[in-house]
């Protein structure tokens, strides 16, 4: 955040956040073909990272890299669903620009930071891969119980 700048999340949207393990990426090519898939992630001031991992790939560097070149406009959905109480229900989505970072100490924080909540990636060599950096400009949430919020 910038000197001066408010906070883009709210605290209850920073929180909801942060205690979820999956969100959902949605990126655009520049046809305006959209993709859409789950990711590990973590939280860092108004920034949301998820790093490259090592599964198995066509050769090819991912669609959502591809899609990030082309169009770094992008959204994160994280969410609650609960089949059984639909009071519990709640969304947090936030919209921003998304940036592919090689290298450098942003880069490795990022990876940290996911190493430190996921231990799956604590075995992994994810110093060679990039990380995604959404840097996010708006957010929007909703809740079954009342707690959502307009665009900001």
């Amino acid at each position: 955040m910038g000197e001066g700048r408010a906070a883009v999340l709210e605290e209850g949207e920073r929180a909801f956040l942060e205690g979820r393990r999956v969100a959902h990426l949605a990126t655009v090519d520049a046809k305006g073909m959209p993709n859409v898939g789950p990711v590990c992630f973590a939280l860092a001031g108004d920034t949301v990272y998820m790093t490259i991992d090592r599964k198995p790939k066509s050769g090819r560097p991912l669609k959502r890299l591809r899609n990030i070149a082309e169009n770094p406009h992008v959204t994160l959905t994280a969410d609650h669903y609960d089949d059984d109480d639909w009071s519990r229900l709640r969304w947090v989505m936030v919209r921003g620009r998304a940036e592919i970072l090689a290298d450098g100490a942003e880069h490795d924080d990022a990876q940290a930071r996911l190493r430190a909540k996921y231990p799956q990636y604590r075995a992994m060599d994810l110093a060679p891969l990039p990380v995604i950096a959404i840097r996010i400009e708006r957010a929007t949430s909703w809740s079954a119980a009342g707690g959502g919020s307009a665009p900001r």
